[in-house]
């Protein structure tokens, strides 16, 4: 305490600073919480396509010519390129923005179903898009509830990054 300082003034000094500190605390672990949140989420729903198409041994890889698309869904003959698979009479693509009716795209197949999931690098990106938008949300999140400007910068570079990739590509 600093002589010139009445004993009052010290004593609501320290319970100030320390709502405050516990104040700072609680933002930053419900800030911490929700962009952890938000970054799982981006992953979770990245995962269920990545996995297949990051994870192709062992399954059966070939090449799909689209027939007909419609319903949010592609479709036509698969024909296999790797060992042990066989070929099929129509399976199954989402549809995205990219996809054309007479072109031929590679493809792995979903275990046990006739679903299959564009591979290659443009079946890489486009999985990994909800990571993307995943990134640019958290890093909203990081600069204004963390206020860390520098890493949502990085998280948002790297979003912008991920998604413009995916467009270029696919």
């Amino acid at each position: 305490m600093i002589p010139a300082m009445p004993a009052s003034a010290a004593a609501t000094a320290r319970p100030r600073q320390a709502s405050r500190a516990v104040l700072w605390f609680g933002r930053l672990a419900a800030m911490g919480t929700v962009t952890a949140l938000i970054l799982i989420a981006g992953v979770w729903a990245s995962w269920g396509t990545a996995q297949h198409v990051l994870l192709t041994k062992g399954r059966e890889q070939g090449t799909v010519e689209v027939t007909r698309c419609g319903g949010g869904t592609c479709s036509g003959p698969y024909a296999p390129v790797s060992a042990g698979s066989q070929a099929r009479g129509r399976v199954v693509l989402e549809d995205s923005v990219a996809m054309a009716e007479g072109r031929t795209y590679s493809v792995v197949m979903k275990p046990g179903s006739d679903d299959a999931v564009r591979s290659g690098p443009a079946g890489v990106l486009y999985a990994w898009v909800p990571l993307g938008g995943a990134l640019l949300l958290a890093s909203v999140v990081v600069a204004g509830g963390l206020r860390r400007t520098r890493v949502a910068w990085v998280m948002a570079g790297s979003g912008v990054a991920l998604l413009t990739g995916a467009f270029l590509v696919v």
